[in-house]
């Protein structure tokens, strides 16, 4: 019994070692199959079924709808259709006019305010032209002879002394210097310098809470891509009452906002930590017309010199009066932060106020020149004088106006909602002096969206604020409704502009490019581990150029075919995109995500061809700053 059992165990490990030997022969023959090009499976798209990891993208399987990509930048899997994607479409069928708007305005050009109301809006009490964009826009587009005009010399902004400017830091000196720079004098933007201005540097006020975000971005490059940067300032307020290290966090843990470091660097951009104020300086009221309701009989000076002269004011030794707030009011706000942020850094600082989700199209200097430059705009298309949207706006430092509307959010419970402010100024009939655009000015869909609009539709013609984000054919119904101008000249698709990757540094540079390329700042070349630019948003990545060529060697990227495509280009172009208006507001689309060829994609394309230096600005302008990285992917539309 004992030989048998022995006997029977030597065979099942003989049979066992045979086993084994066939799974491992069976094994080894299926990997030189699969691995052998000729005689792999091939997918419904022409791509092996199964394909491994391919330098540093994954290639993950075929399916019905393309190849499934693992990039490094993202830790989604993305489906690329090999023959209409992001690295082969075309960014449109139609010749562009980058240039449209034609050269940008002398520095001293100043707009005829209460022209660019009254064409809009019609009389104070009748609005006759309030609800009709259409015509609004026509004449913010055509008739710049009318409206803009550049003073005589003695009278132009850059002829004044900087020193009783209304803007901070009006000269770049610290409001030092007796005079501006001259013109011929002004030394134009470059890779590490901003330039000097002939004329006030005007602030760009903006809010922000948070990690910066595409909404961040693209904020920031509209404004690089329409602003005369030279004599401009971005400041962006970070909260830091909410995070004590938002500049900190900003500057070095952001990787998104890591591409416009070399413009901090430069000075474009100045980020400020927002705290509420305790203390704010006042302009005296003469005139009894601010509202501070003067006490009869001040108190008597504390042990620091100030007496109390109004509810919540003090004037120091020195005559100057201060707003004073207390930690509740500070603290307790009914509205949002940003609503009070815009009212305070104004009356402190002056220039212009923004919301982030705004992007510029025009150059905004004309409309801030002006001595009397304080405005916002019309709540839709709203007829009481009172219903203000400040989501654009400005006024003078520390005026009368600035401290009348300041001091009356605090006297309204520290409540600065424009209407609520708004309504206070007409009852006190001072809302006159706070002139109103109509909404074409700075958001041209709003009077439409709300179903109010008159005569013709804006071009493009859309009614939501979801609409511009929108690409696939057909999706807007009727957005040419309003256009009669020639037919754009279509171009041959298979030579058309890709998406830009990276700055053209194959093309021959003049002798001022190359000075400006080796004065790039540091910061301006690869970015560093600390700053690494991957994973920029929660779900969008860039793509190295390593990925795609590794994509092109493997077929994922092949040859476009329209056909395919559910993004087609198109024929929108920037030039037609609510031509005339200074401002388009996104109102509050935090969640989406633009759409190939959409409206808002073609705006992308724009300013990334400009800054890659293929492009010029609509003013027919090159960029000569430091090297900026492209708008990054969103995988579910690659």
């Amino acid at each position: 019994m004992a030989e048998a059992s022995k006997l029977r165990a030597v065979l099942l490990l003989l049979k066992n070692l045979l086993l084994a030997a066939l799974l491992y022969a069976t094994i080894y023959g299926i990997i030189n199959i699969v691995s052998d090009p000729s005689v792999a499976t091939k997918g419904k798209l022409g791509i092996p079924a199964f394909l491994d990891k391919a330098g540093p993208t994954e290639l993950v399987e075929t399916t019905k709808a393309g190849i499934r990509v693992k990039f490094a930048g993202t830790s989604k899997t993305v489906t690329i259709n090999p023959h209409a994607n992001v690295f082969n479409r075309p960014v449109t069928a139609v010749k562009n006019k980058d240039d449209y708007m034609g050269p940008r305005p002398h520095v001293d050009t100043e707009a005829d305010m209460h022209m660019l109301v009254e064409e809009c809006r019609g009389s104070y009490t009748g609005l006759e032209k309030m609800r009709r964009p259409y015509d609004c826009l026509k004449f913010f587009a055509e008739e710049q002879d009318r409206y803009y005009r550049l003073p005589e010399a003695a009278e132009r902004a850059s002829a004044q002394d900087p020193r009783k400017a209304d803007y901070i830091n009006a000269d770049g000196h610290d409001k030092t210097l007796s005079s501006y720079v001259p013109l011929k004098d002004a030394v134009a933007a470059n890779g590490s310098a901003i330039g000097t201005c002939p004329g006030p540097i005007i602030p760009y006020h903006v809010y922000w809470t948070g990690p910066a975000t595409w909404r961040v971005e693209v904020f920031i490059k509209s404004y690089l891509y329409t602003q005369n940067l030279a004599c401009s300032r971005l400041w962006l307020w970070l909260d830091s009452d909410r995070n004590p290290n938002a500049v900190h966090n900003m500057l070095n843990k952001d990787a998104l906002f890591a591409r416009f470091l070399p413009l901090v660097e430069r000075g474009d951009i100045v980020l400020k930590a927002w705290n509420f104020p305790s203390r704010i300086p006042l302009a005296t009221d003469d005139e009894d017309k601010n509202g501070f309701d003067y006490y009869s009989k001040p108190a008597a000076p504390d042990a620091n010199g100030e007496k109390a002269v109004a509810e919540n004011i003090v004037e120091d030794k020195d005559g100057q009066q201060w707003l004073v707030l207390t930690a509740k009011q500070m603290t307790f706000l009914p509205v949002a932060v940003s609503d009070a942020v815009r009212f305070i850094v104004l009356h402190i600082y002056g220039g212009a106020y923004f919301d982030m989700d705004v992007l510029m199209l025009r150059d905004m200097r004309p409309l801030l020149l002006p001595k009397e430059h304080s405005f916002a705009e019309r709540w839709a298309a709203h007829p009481h004088p009172g219903d203000y949207n400040t989501a654009i706006m400005s006024l003078s430092a520390n005026s009368s106006l600035s401290s009348y509307l300041l001091y009356g959010g605090i006297r309204m419970g520290v409540n600065f909602h424009p209407r609520v402010l708004g309504r206070m100024a007409w009852k006190d009939g001072r809302d006159q002096e706070f002139l109103m655009f109509e909404t074409a000015a700075f958001d041209p869909i709003w009077t439409e969206f709300n179903w109010d609009r008159e005569g013709r539709c804006t071009i493009p013609c859309v009614r939501d604020y979801g609409a511009v984000f929108k690409g696939r054919t057909g999706a807007i119904k009727d957005e040419w409704e309003s256009y009669t101008g020639p037919q754009l000249g279509t171009i041959n698709l298979e030579e058309a502009q890709r998406k830009v990757l990276k700055m053209d540094t194959d093309a021959p540079k003049s002798k001022r490019e190359h000075e400006d390329q080796e004065n790039v700042p540091t910061s301006a070349t690869a970015p560093s581990s600390q700053h690494s630019d991957k994973a920029a948003h929660a779900d969008s990545f860039q793509p190295t150029l390593d990925e795609e060529v590794e994509l092109r060697k493997a077929g994922v990227v092949s040859d476009y075919v329209l056909s395919e495509d559910r993004f087609p280009p198109n024929n929108r172009t920037l030039e037609n995109f609510f031509r005339g208006a200074w401002t388009y507001h996104i109102h509050n689309q935090w969640v989406k995500h633009p759409e190939p060829s959409s409206w808002i994609a073609v705006l992308e394309h724009a300013q990334d061809g400009f800054f890659a230096g293929n492009r010029t600005n609509p003013y027919g302008e090159n960029w000569s700053g430091p090297s900026l990285m492209p708008y990054n992917y969103w995988p579910e539309y690659v």
